[in-house]
C-alpha cells in the first residue's frame, strides 16, 4: 500500500511541477529603446491566434504616440498572397521601466500579456512571448532570417517552455 501511495504522490508531484513550469514568468529582455523598436516588423513565424491562421505577408507595425501608448497596425493577406487584406489596430501599453513588458489591447479593457523576450542588439530580430506560452511571434525587419538564426530562436523558445512543434512559419513573398 505504501508503494502505491508513494507512486501516486510522485506522479501528482510531477504533474504539479510540469503545470507550474508554464506559469513561471517568461523573462523579458532587460531594456527596449522604444524609439528604435518602432516601425515595421515582418512576422517570420508564430503560434497563430485565431485571426492569424492562414496569414500571408504578415506585418506588425508600431508607432509611439504622445501619450506613451503604442499604436499598432497588424496587416496580412488571408489564406494566400492574393487573399483579402486584413487589418487590426490594437494598442500597446508599456507596463514596466524596461519597456519590454506591454499590455496589448484589442478589446477594452482587456490588456493581453505581451513580452519582448528576445531582441537582437541591432533591433533586426525580435521574439514576442506570453507567460502562458500559448502564443509567440518571431519577427524581423526583413521578410526572412537565416535558417541558423531561426533554429537558434526555436531552441531558446523550447528552453523557456514553448512547444516548438506548434510554431508555424508565416509565408512572406515581396
Amino acid at each position: 500500500m505504501k508503494i502505491v501511495l508513494r507512486s501516486v504522490f510522485t506522479v501528482a508531484l510531477m504533474i504539479s511541477l510540469l503545470a507550474c513550469s508554464k506559469t513561471i514568468p517568461l523573462k523579458a529582455v532587460d531594456y527596449v529603446d522604444l524609439e528604435r523598436f518602432m516601425g515595421d516588423w515582418y512576422v517570420i513565424a508564430n503560434i497563430p491566434t485565431t485571426i492569424e491562421k492562414g496569414a500571408h505577408n504578415a506585418i506588425e507595425s508600431y508607432r509611439l504616440d504622445d501619450d506613451g501608448s503604442i499604436a499598432t497596425t497588424f496587416t496580412f493577406h488571408d489564406e494566400s498572397f492574393e487573399g483579402k487584406l486584413k487589418t487590426y489596430r490594437p494598442r500597446g501599453f508599456v507596463q514596466d521601466e524596461s519597456n519590454a513588458i506591454w499590455g496589448m489591447q484589442f478589446i477594452r479593457p482587456i490588456k493581453a500579456d505581451y513580452r519582448i523576450i528576445y531582441l537582437d542588439e541591432d533591433y533586426s530580430i525580435t521574439v514576442i512571448g506570453r507567460n502562458k506560452r500559448d502564443y509567440v511571434w518571431i519577427m524581423a525587419r526583413n521578410p526572412s532570417i537565416s535558417a541558423q538564426k531561426y533554429d537558434e530562436i526555436l531552441g531558446m523558445l523550447k528552453e523557456v517552455g514553448y512547444d516548438v512543434g506548434e510554431i508555424l512559419q508565416v509565408p512572406q513573398k515581396w
